[in-house]
């Protein structure tokens, strides 16, 4: 019998006609990105991918998906999930293991730790954009 992969290690992208291929080992680095979007751009925007990611502090950036909306769910720990719209509106979800936010398409988003948490992320990652989170108070 074969282990399964560790979502952790080996994120998932779910693409066009139901299918998931598993993805090669995660780096956290941009080449990783730039890799995964030419290997699944033939899915386009309607491609997600998956992963998941433990923190035990607050995010240092902000990020933006400008195509499709991003599903954020806490495994364990707690979070706080800070969502800017468009119209200057800045919302807060604190979320526990358990609970999940939607980022909105266009929303610009970024999350603040208690303790610790572990989230799994289901991404419309094409043409995501980040920005210092200092430039916006939250």
């Amino acid at each position: 019998m074969s282990a399964g992969l560790s979502l952790e290690h080996y994120p998932l992208h779910l693409g066009l006609g139901a299918s998931a291929m598993p993805q090669p080992a995660f780096t956290g680095a941009m080449d990783w990105y730039m890799a995964y979007a030419s290997r699944t751009e033939g899915d386009g925007a309607e491609g997600r991918l998956v992963t998941m990611h433990s923190f035990t502090e607050d995010w240092t950036s902000w990020e933006m998906h400008p195509v499709g909306a991003e599903v954020l769910l806490c495994v364990a720990g707690e979070m706080t999930v800070i969502q800017e719209h468009p119209e200057g509106q800045v919302e807060r979800v604190t979320l526990a293991a358990g609970d999940y936010a939607i980022n909105p398409q266009g929303v610009w988003h970024t999350a603040d730790i208690v303790d610790s948490a572990t989230a799994v992320f289901i991404t419309c990652g094409l043409g995501t954009e980040n920005r210092p989170r200092h430039l916006v108070a939250g």
